[in-house]
């Protein structure tokens, strides 16, 4: 299961269905150092598959990757405008061509939906109101866009009808197991977003909190992030990255 097109759903009750019944906490893991693509796609793969056994606690990985771009199962080839500049992997997840890279909290969101409602759409709504909920801490007022997926700012200082994408999602679920997640440009370089049609929308722009004037580092977002992850997932455990595929 993708999360292509999930968006343009009646909001469901966010508050409440995605709360585990038995309050189990979720491990919360950062790893300070990038982390290469193939390398984290192997690891949260294995993390997904052990949690769908029984024998892995849920999980969400917060990281950075050096700068590369990922390819959806919805990539169209002509969207990669600069195909040699950065490594591109295929990710297995919905959507289109994505960059990561430095500077950029990516946060791996491995979540056992038959404990919170079996319901993708509440997941990804709730996911999206995570990320809404996160910026305004920092003053930055984001939403949805019917028929996108994402979160987007309005900038009436580029134009009339002018938005610019401060947040991405792309999740699959496997055995209503979650795997991949979302990433938010706090002060990654935007024009590194110029080698590809960021997720298929080429009308519009691509921003970050720095842009917009807000100098958060990533340990300030973290902070913003876990708490409302909290207030809408349950609670959360620290744990060190040592501890990413081995069973709890």
């Amino acid at each position: 299961m993708l999360t292509e097109a999930l968006t343009s759903v009646p909001e469901c009750d966010t508050g409440t269905k995605l709360l585990r019944a038995d309050a189990r906490p979720v491990q919360w893991i950062i790893s300070d150092d990038e982390v290469p693509y193939p390398e984290a796609l192997a690891a949260m793969k294995a993390r997904a598959a052990a949690i769908a056994e029984g024998t892995a606690e849920e999980c969400v990985w917060l990281l950075e990757h050096p700068p590369l771009y990922t390819a959806g199962t919805s990539a169209v080839a002509t969207d990669l405008l600069a195909p040699g500049r950065f490594p591109v992997y295929d990710a297995g997840r919905g959507g289109q061509y994505t960059y990561h890279g430095p500077g950029q909290r990516v946060a791996y969101v491995m979540l056992d939906l038959r404990q919170r409602g079996r319901d993708v759409r509440c997941l990804v709504q709730g996911l999206e109101g995570l990320i809404i909920d996160t910026l305004a801490a920092f003053n930055v007022r984001a939403g949805r866009r019917e028929g996108r997926i994402g979160v987007w700012v309005d900038r009436p200082d580029k134009g009339i009808g002018r938005e610019d994408k401060i947040a991405a999602i792309g999740v699959r679920v496997s055995r209503w197991v979650s795997f991949h997640g979302i990433a938010i440009n706090v002060s990654p370089t935007l024009e590194h977003f110029g080698g590809i049609v960021p997720c298929g929308i080429s009308d519009q722009g691509v921003t970050s909190l720095e842009d917009l004037g807000q100098l958060a580092t990533l340990a300030d977002l973290d902070i913003a992030l876990k708490a409302e992850f909290e207030r809408r997932f349950g609670p959360v455990a620290v744990m060190q990255p040592e501890g990413l595929v081995s069973a709890a």
